[in-house]
């Protein structure tokens, strides 16, 4: 999947597949995971926040599966 590059503190990309509804972030440590049946409109307003980090925290951690890649 194709990533984004994002500056944040704590996220290096993002990338998003509206096929499979999958996000995919990597972070700057170096781990991904895809974070599975996201709505396209959580991934819009996950590029159009000004904080990432408080974002994912807020909206998608612990409302969407994932899997560590």
């Amino acid at each position: 999947m194709e990533r984004i590059n994002v500056q944040s503190t704590n996220i290096a990309s993002i990338g998003y597949d509206a096929s499979t509804m999958t996000l995919e972030i990597e972070f700057l440590n170096g781990n991904v995971y895809q974070y599975l049946d996201v709505p396209q409109s959580v991934s819009d307003a996950l590029m159009a926040t000004q904080s990432y980090g408080q974002y994912l925290a807020e909206h998608i951690k612990g409302k969407y599966r994932y899997v560590r890649v």
